[in-house]
């Protein structure tokens, strides 16, 4: 691990120094011991600002935080780094695993294993006994928020169809005008679903 500091109108107190080394030896368990770092330490009029640049495997991680406290934006840096090397470890890890070592088949191509079952040869019922995939494949949801499909006064069902229409939304909120929270849902056939909270 090789560490470099700047500092821009701020002297590096040994305190620092050591905080900052301190965290990226925590980095060492995530990303192993071949990494560089460039740390860059300023002060503009009132704000402390840390940024930290680590360089793994030709991919850098940036870490920036500002403070009115130079150990905190230094602090807030290194817990931004390393939630990104968590990120990118098992990111990482993932794609090793993808292009395989040769050591396990993919599950696409797997041969079910046919086995006989039962007391003996003549009343054995043949069984294919399929194997679960090693690995479990999840995907990071993406969640974007949208203020324009939830409507902020109290709406008619009729004027809820229009509304949703009107701003061609697949899913639309309203209250009704007794206050009851609905949901306009459209279907893949393009048929207007309600739907009714309790």
């Amino acid at each position: 691990m090789n560490v470099e500091f700047t500092g821009r109108q701020y002297e590096i107190t040994p305190a620092i120094r050591k905080q900052v080394e301190n965290g990226l030896n925590k980095l060492k368990k995530l990303l192993g011991d071949n990494f560089e770092a460039h740390v860059i330490l300023a002060v503009e009029k009132h704000r402390q600002k840390a940024e930290i640049t680590i360089t793994v495997r030709n991919h850098a991680i940036v870490g920036a935080a500002e403070a009115a406290d130079m150990s905190v934006a230094v602090g807030e840096s290194l817990n931004h780094i390393e939630r990104q090397a968590v990120k990118y470890r098992d990111r990482w890890r993932t794609l090793r695993r993808k292009k395989g070592n040769g050591k396990a088949a993919s599950p696409e191509f797997e041969v079910p294993l046919e086995v006989a079952v039962g007391a003996n040869l003549n009343t054995a019922v043949p069984v294919v006994v399929h194997a679960f995939p090693p690995v479990v494949r999840t995907t990071d949801a993406h969640i974007a928020r949208s203020e324009d499909s939830v409507a902020l006064r109290p709406l008619t069902l009729e004027e809820a169809v229009k509304e949703a229409e009107f701003r061609d939304r697949d899913v639309f909120v309203f209250r009704d005008l007794e206050g009851k929270v609905k949901v306009l849902h459209r279907k893949k056939d393009g048929k207007m679903e309600l739907i009714e909270a309790p």
